[in-house]
């Protein structure tokens, strides 16, 4: 009786780090290196500051916001500027490596909900720190003054 505990035991430990491995993804320093997304398929590449993708699947990063780019501006070029930068800014993290990626959900849209630490430091607080973002839902949108 006791082997046999020990073995369900096992095996429901196997599945619990099966989970944790999708739920986890790490990003080495020499893991595919990533753009700007542009017009072409998009397979490794950042949207903006707190969108991209990485092989096929699409993300949006939880706990901020960051200036949009092209739709919803409301601060006109000096938005779009700021959320170029944000996005610019996203893409070096991402290549430092050093990563990992919690996936919490999905959004209304389908994306996958996720946390994205470099380095053991939540990517929200850095990007705030910067001046890029601003947490959310709570944050000022201090780009459309």
């Amino acid at each position: 009786m006791k082997a046999r505990m020990i073995r369900i035991a096992q095996i429901y430990i196997s599945g619990l780090l099966l989970l944790l491995s999708f739920l986890v993804t790490a990003f080495p320093a020499n893991a595919a290196q990533f753009v700007l997304c542009g017009s072409s398929e998009r397979i490794t590449c950042v949207v903006d500051g707190d969108t991209f993708w990485l092989n096929g699947e699409k993300f949006r990063l939880q706990g901020y916001d960051t200036p949009e780019t092209t739709t919803g501006l409301c601060g006109g070029e000096a938005e779009r500027q700021l959320g170029y930068k944000a996005a610019r800014r996203l893409v070096e993290l991402l290549n430092l490596g050093g990563g990992a990626l919690r996936r919490t959900g999905l959004d209304r849209y389908g994306r996958t909900l996720a946390i994205l630490t470099i380095e053991g430091r939540d990517i929200a607080d850095i990007l705030v720190a910067e001046g890029l973002a601003r947490y959310w839902p709570d944050g000022d949108e201090f780009w459309c003054r």
